[in-house]
């Protein structure tokens, strides 16, 4: 008999870490080659990790709502057959995983593949204490030199409160204005905070019937994501009314011998996609993030897909390399994403990169919206209801008034780096590539 471990494998550009949410089966249990052995969460997605070989769960290392990181041991198994060897987690492991993920800044780097320093007593280093760190952050903190104190007073903004490489680096931006402040004359003497911080939130009175629903974990990610976005980008919203009426007429005529052919749904998406993939190939400067005061533009064109779930959650799987994609692999990658959000079966991978996102409130019958963009991107369209109406059509013999198909689309952009020009004509550009969709346009 062999002993082997079962490592949380890698799963995807940024997610270094997964929360043990419950094991499929117990210690003592005999499980399968590609049996799903255990569920886990990161602040993206839920997904199962299966067991590579069979054999028989010996020990369980990491329990329920344990955290375990990338390529650490979680379970020990025992196999048949004594040449098998026992994955241990190799000295080069960060090597292999920082490679997936966004490269910090070259210092931090460096500090990441250098063992860890000791500190004066009033710098930080997590021997002792109960606050959870990366290994990225705890290397920015121990450069920087952050004492436990400061850091406590830091809110987190990641999953269960923990601290982000966005939480610290803002942190430090704070703390080297008030260090590079004046003096204060006086003891007494009251110093203006660097950032005003909100009125405290006043007492919610629970009246007799009201019921009280926790809020699940998805639905806090969700929560802390929306509230840090409001307060990272200053949001515009400009609006438009599309004629897709070319757009109807097309997919009426082709979605039922396209299922016929390829066993697939002929939804809008697909079209919405190719509209706005186009308009984003004539303003490059929409598919950005901004890092500080550094613009990073995206070589990539990778399409975030709101997709509600039967609970109420929301989720964003993305479409990678969408440009790249004809528009009958636009509707299968959208048809496959879709299924497997609804059926939790997407991987931390197919919620990472997106540089753009779209929205379809007009599934719920909505007009209009005014979304939220999805941090770290810069803008995010939401398209809705496709409705009928009078409007005036000109014509070679005048003005005439005939029914169209028409839709609004609300378009919300960070104005940190995107102006109201960048802003509205992207829009009109995705408007004119949709009222000029041309009905002989193969799939």
């Amino acid at each position: 008999m062999a002993e082997y471990k079962l490592l949380l494998p890698s799963m995807g550009e940024g997610v270094m870490e997964a929360t043990i949410i419950s094991w499929l089966f117990n210690e003592g249990d005999f499980i399968k080659e590609d049996d799903s052995v255990v569920e886990i969460a990161t602040d993206k997605v839920d997904s199962d990790v299966p067991t590579p070989v069979s054999g028989k769960i010996v020990k369980i290392l990491k329990q329920k709502d344990e955290v375990a990181k990338i390529g650490e041991a979680i379970a020990i198994l025992e196999t048949e057959g004594g040449s098998q060897e026992s994955q241990e987690p190799e000295t080069k492991s960060y090597e292999e995983v920082k490679d997936q993920i966004v490269q910090p800044e070259p210092d931090v780097v460096n500090a990441l593949e250098q063992p860890l320093s000791n500190y004066s007593d009033n710098s930080f280093s997590n021997q002792n204490s109960d606050i959870y760190l990366s290994p990225l952050v705890k290397s920015i903190v121990q450069e920087e030199k952050i004492s436990e104190s400061e850091l406590k007073s830091i809110k987190g903004s990641g999953l269960e409160g923990r601290i982000t490489k966005e939480d610290i680096l803002g942190f430090l931006q704070n703390r080297g204005a008030v260090q590079s402040a004046p003096a204060p004359q006086t003891v007494s003497q009251a110093v203006s905070p660097v950032k005003s911080q909100p009125a405290p939130a006043q007492p919610i009175s629970v009246n007799e019937g009201d019921e009280i629903i926790q809020m699940d974990r998805v639905r806090k990610i969700i929560a802390d994501a929306m509230v840090n976005s409001k307060h990272t980008s200053p949001h515009v919203t400009s609006f438009i009314e599309t004629d897709v009426t070319n757009v109807v007429t097309w997919r009426n005529a082709n979605k039922n011998s396209y299922q016929k052919r390829d066993g697939e749904k002929l939804t809008f998406m697909p079209i919405f996609i190719r509209a706005v993939v186009k308009a984003i190939q004539d303003f490059p400067m929409i598919n950005v993030s901004v890092d500080g005061d550094k613009i990073i533009k995206k070589k990539n064109i990778n399409i975030g897909m709101a997709t509600a779930l039967p609970d109420g959650n929301l989720i964003v799987p993305v479409i990678k390399n969408a440009d790249q994609l004809s528009l009958s692999g636009l509707a299968k990658a959208i048809n496959d994403l879709a299924y497997r959000a609804r059926n939790k079966k997407l991987t931390p991978a197919d919620t990472q990169g997106a540089t753009y996102t779209i929205s379809n409130v007009g599934t719920f019958g909505n007009l209009m919206g005014t979304p939220i963009i999805p941090q770290p991107q810069v803008a995010i369209l939401a398209v809705g209801a496709i409705v009928k109406k009078p409007a005036v059509i000109e014509t070679e013999f005048g003005d005439v008034i005939a029914i169209r198909q028409k839709m609004f689309m609300s378009h919300s952009y960070d104005h940190r780096v995107v102006d109201g020009s960048l802003g509205g004509m992207f829009l009109k550009h995705v408007n004119d590539y949709l009222e000029n969709w041309d009905l002989n346009t193969e799939i």
